[in-house]
């Protein structure tokens, strides 16, 4: 094999698979068709999940010191433009005050890392230095994918790099590679759900003063009152601004900030583009030695930010399987459970888009061309739209229980209790139900109980359970993999987590939780492990 996985797009996700993957020791080659990562607008907020898995990679403070300055607030907007009185401010705390937020809480409610807003330009050409300096990644901009042939044995890639054309061998092959994914196409997989249902242009700004001269306050997103669902968001370097309108023409975009922004200031309008609100789901993640994540199983209207979120689980999820498959400790169930995992959390994704995504079309219906009237309708007007926009923008902009309490249901290698908890959109309650990320909790040292856990199993101990640890131990050395057991003597987790042991995977979900150990080890370490 020339390699032992061929990563196909490199986005955030498909680097952030490389990078978890080579930190695991594994060899992967990335290609990616661009010659170089480029300036435009996609994503623009890694959520509190995706921050702690950059976390666990070493990536957090790198990617903050890149972003958005950790003092600004977070707020958002409803305004008819930038100069008049907001019709409505949701206030959201800077990741400053998020940090002191989180410092203050030891109830398992808050995640360890605040979100972090930081732009797709910023963050790819980011990941792409980390990957770089990684010995057993071999990043290839300026490379084609072709094709691809699978066997039992292994995938070929054909792959065209200026005129020249060449085969590349590997264990397996991981598409990353967007919506239009052609991995995804070759394979016959379909996406199922609602295309097309909005188009919009979107276009970038240079604007070096304007955030300072706002006189509104300072906030990352500014919805227009308005006919043409106009929308400013401000980028990582305050420099920048993406606006987003339903509008004829690519030079109306200019048009358009002037009157968002409704004061004389100096820009450049950077690029223009289009794009359409999709909600879509592939009916497969998998196809023998071939996978996909990111957007090219999964597209979302981006309220609520789970579009490139989402794939980072997705690369998460998948690279510890695919590196203990490969290390030879990773039984077939492993691999299996990648599809039966994320595909789940694809989909209620997708749902909790669609309900954020109605949820603005709800407040902007509430607009009409009198809403700047000096008059009692005018005012009727005003009052009626910022009433259910205090509900339904919402939707957009507090999806909590999304990002962290989503929980791995029906998942062979994890163990089943029966139905467990309603997923809730909106509100986290911390569990300790198998399936779910682990809460985060302070020890009484102050350090974090997700920092002490590495990145094999580890047996968490609690209340000073004098479970027998050893038998648990033999069975995971037997299929050569890490396990540690970890006492925790302090009172709060076990008051959180609501029992003595768990048994938690190298990506922080719970395998297993009990009061006492199972009486057959090796079915658990079994279990776990996809044997």
């Amino acid at each position: 094999m020339d390699t032992q996985v061929i990563i196909v797009g490199a986005g955030p996700v498909g680097l952030t698979l490389a990078i978890d993957l080579g930190r695991r020791g594994v060899r992967c080659i990335l290609l990616e068709q661009k010659a170089a990562p480029q300036f435009l607008p996609k994503m623009e907020r890694c959520n509190a999940r995706t921050m702690e898995i950059y976390r666990r990679m070493g990536l957090a403070e790198k990617i903050r010191a890149a972003g958005f300055p950790s003092d600004v607030p977070m707020d958002v907007f409803i305004v008819t433009s930038l100069v008049e009185p907001p019709l409505l401010r949701l206030e959201y705390p800077s990741v400053a005050q998020a940090r002191e937020q989180i410092a203050a809480t030891n109830d398992g409610t808050q995640p360890l890392e605040p979100y972090q807003l930081i732009s797709q330009y910023t963050l790819e050409p980011l990941l792409k230095s980390v990957a770089d300096a990684m010995p057993n990644i071999d990043v290839r901009y300026g490379c084609e994918f072709m094709s691809a042939e699978q066997d039992a044995d292994g995938v070929r890639a054909r792959v065209k790099r200026g005129s020249i054309i060449e085969t590349i061998s590997a264990d397996y092959l991981v598409g990353c590679d967007g919506g239009s994914s052609l991995v995804r196409r070759q394979l016959g997989i379909r996406l199922q759900g609602d295309a097309n249902l909005m188009q919009f242009r979107q276009a970038l700004f240079k604007c070096d003063d304007l955030f300072d001269r706002i006189p509104i306050g300072k906030g990352r997103h500014y919805h227009v009152a308005d006919d043409r669902a106009t929308f400013l968001i401000v980028q990582d370097s305050t420099k920048h601004f993406t606006l987003h309108a339903v509008v004829d023409t690519d030079a109306d975009m200019a048009t358009q900030f002037e009157k968002t922004v409704a004061m004389p200031v100096r820009y450049e309008m950077l690029s223009v583009g289009q794009w359409r609100q999709n909600l879509l789901l592939a009916d497969k993640y998998r196809d023998g030695r071939i996978f996909l994540a990111g957007d090219s199983v999964h597209l979302v209207i981006p309220t609520g930010g789970l579009g490139m979120n989402s794939g980072v689980g997705d690369a998460y999820d998948l690279s510890w399987k695919l590196a203990a498959t490969l290390q030879g400790w990773g039984g077939p169930k492993l691999l299996d459970s990648y599809e039966i995992e994320r595909r789940q959390i694809g989909g209620r994704n997708v749902e909790a888009s669609r309900q954020a995504s109605r949820g603005r079309r709800a407040w902007r219906a509430m607009y009409r061309p009198n809403i700047r009237d000096n008059t009692p309708e005018g005012a009727a007007t005003r009052a009626e739209l910022t009433r259910i926009a205090d509900v339904e923008q919402r939707k957009s902009n507090e999806m909590i229980g999304a990002e962290l309490g989503y929980r791995y249901v029906g998942s062979p290698v994890i163990a089943d209790e029966g139905e467990g908890p309603p997923h809730e959109f909106m509100t986290y309650v911390p569990t300790s139900w198998p399936g779910v990320r682990l809460p985060h909790v302070w020890l009484d040292d102050g350090t974090a109980l997700h920092d002490k856990i590495g990145d094999g199993y580890t047996l968490l101990r609690f209340g000073g359970s004098a479970a027998n640890s050893a038998p648990l131990a033999r069975a995971f050395a037997g299929y050569g993999v890490r396990f540690a057991a970890l006492d925790i003597a302090d009172a709060r987790p076990r008051e959180v987590y609501g029992c003595d042991l768990l048994l938690v995977r190298p990506d922080l979900h719970v395998v297993w939780r009990g009061n006492s150990l199972p009486g057959e080890a090796q079915k658990l370490a079994a279990l776990a492990t996809g044997h």
